[in-house]
């Protein structure tokens, strides 16, 4: 779908309308240039693009593709097709959404295809068009706008995932255990947003270098030192959350241990009554057995009492003996 298309002459907007293809096409040829957005283009319409500005079929190819990583690329006719991914912080799901942006960079023209929810380029757009000394300065300018939104819209990102690991990180050290996989997805998305933001800075070192118009140099360097301070960052984030990581671990394994104590106490606790009960249980089994031998020889009451009582707590008092060793022992 086509968002927008205006033809910029001597740093004005030429008319208020969004031009057709063929028109914005035409116009590029008698000076100035035309910036044309789209946002997730059907083929036809991409086909309609590259045969009118001439693109190679490579690089709108290379446009339809979802790209991890920002690069340029230069085609022949002095056009370069420039991968920006963007990113933006959704609050209620707590999750990042990425987007993409492909611009196609020529001598009179500035065609970016947009990808996902993430990039929108309107106030770029506005931005610029208030800045006519920078439009006279031709498509390079619009790149820099582009990347000066795209940069700025990583701040937000990088001070939302700061506070979700600051979350994490109050409830690991508190001795709580965070949950494992809320740990694993952050660390997923700060990978993601990485891969975002590092590569960018190879890709703003080339678009420096290569440069066309030497006055938008400083503005260039002024992206480029905003993308290093998130660059440094996102970096610390990702080595924070590995070590929140580990700590986890080890507040995990901590609980884990303090379980099996538990158990094991309790084990020994049903151990011991065990142990005390099997003798009883042995005596009383036996003398409640009826053979003629008992019958005939336990009949008074003194008989009982040493044989039957006495053969209950000699047990125990054996057993008490034992413990109290076995206490001594270890205490020593």
């Amino acid at each position: 779908m086509i968002i927008d298309c205006a033809y910029y002459r001597d740093g004005r907007r030429q008319h208020v309308e969004a031009m057709s293809v063929a028109d914005a096409a035409a116009s590029c040829r008698a000076g100035g240039f035309v910036w044309l957005g789209m946002y997730e283009p059907t083929a036809e319409e991409l086909t309609q693009v590259r045969e009118s500005f001439g693109l190679h079929e490579l690089a709108v190819e290379d446009a339809q593709t979802f790209h991890l990583r920002p690069k340029v690329e230069p085609y022949e006719g002095d056009v370069r097709l420039v991968i920006l991914r963007t990113a933006r912080y959704d609050d209620a799901r707590e999750e990042v959404d990425f987007g993409e942006v492909s611009v196609f960079l020529g001598p009179s023209f500035v065609i970016t295809v947009r990808q996902g929810v993430a990039s929108d380029l309107h106030g770029a757009r506005i931005r610029l068009e208030q800045r006519p000394e920078l439009l006279e300065c031709g498509t390079s300018s619009v790149l820099w706008a582009i990347l000066d939104q795209v940069v700025d819209g990583y701040g937000p990102v990088v001070a939302e995932l700061e506070r979700d690991i600051e979350e994490v990180e109050r409830t690991v050290f508190a001795g709580s255990v965070a949950p494992t996989e809320r740990i694993y997805f952050l660390r997923r998305e700060v990978t993601d947003f990485y891969r975002a933001v590092h590569p960018l800075l190879a890709v703003l070192t080339t678009l420096e270098r290569d440069a066309r118009d030497t006055a938008l140099l400083p503005y260039f360097r002024d992206v480029h030192d905003h993308l290093v301070l998130v660059n440094e960052e996102v970096a610390a984030q990702r080595d924070l959350l590995a070590t929140v990581l580990e700590a986890n671990m080890a507040v995990i394994g901590v609980e884990q241990t303090k379980v099996s104590v538990r158990q094991n106490a309790t084990i020994e606790q049903l151990t011991i009554l065990a142990t005390v009960f099997l003798p009883l249980t042995f005596v009383t089994g036996f003398f409640g057995q009826n053979f003629a031998w008992l019958v005939d020889r336990i009949g008074a009451e003194w008989d009982f009492f040493v044989l039957g009582i006495g053969g209950l707590v000699l047990p125990c008092i054996a057993l008490l003996v034992w413990f109290r060793r076995q206490r001594t022992a270890r205490a020593q």
